[in-house]
């Protein structure tokens, strides 16, 4: 019997879309280079929402098991959302994207398992590879899986992980921070 891992865990979803010809992070997706730039709108009000959310105790949210997974923008967006709330969420999996460098040292003590195909044609794999190598250099024990001859669809990859999927469940915050931080 094939079941899902989230039959094993009560979970909810949040999938804020991005409005046609905005993004989640304001940079250009070519370059190597990327200063956090002004928060977009949509990043703004993704943030809002999960404000209300989480503090509506009608929700009965567990507040200590809040993760971030993104794919390709939503990637950018993951490692965005992380550098502006570093203690919002218990574990991060951004995929194919990329993020300010220089504030890896915010995000150093979070769970995060990048992913990037070592043949993406969409967004260079280079920015995963920064990301490591920064947040290595911070002491972080990410994981990193670059996936040889995939390309831009690594997400085949990530959705069929099983172990992924037990990593990410079994992240907690250990020390409740104010999650506005």
């Amino acid at each position: 019997r094939n079941q899902s891992i989230f039959s094993y865990h009560r979970t909810y979803l949040i999938a804020p879309q991005v409005p046609n010809n905005k993004k989640w992070v304001d940079i250009d997706w070519h370059s190597l280079e990327h200063k956090m730039p002004s928060i977009t709108k949509t990043m703004e009000l993704t943030l809002e929402l999960l404000d209300y959310v989480l503090q509506d105790k009608n929700n009965k949210i567990d507040t200590t098991r809040v993760y971030v997974l993104g794919i390709s923008m939503g990637g950018y967006g993951v490692w965005d959302i992380v550098q502006r709330r570093p203690h919002m969420f218990a574990a991060a999996v951004p995929i194919c994207g990329g993020g300010d460098v220089s504030l890896c040292h915010l995000i150093s003590h979070l769970p995060i398992w990048a992913w990037h195909g070592d043949s993406d044609d969409v967004i260079n794999v280079a920015r995963s590879r920064y990301m490591f190598d920064e947040l290595k250099k911070e002491g972080s024990d990410l994981i990193y899986s670059e996936i040889k001859d995939r390309g831009h669809d690594v997400w085949i990859d990530v959705w069929n992980s099983k172990e992924l999927w037990k990593w990410l469940f079994s992240k907690k915050l250990s020390n409740k921070i104010n999650q506005n931080e």
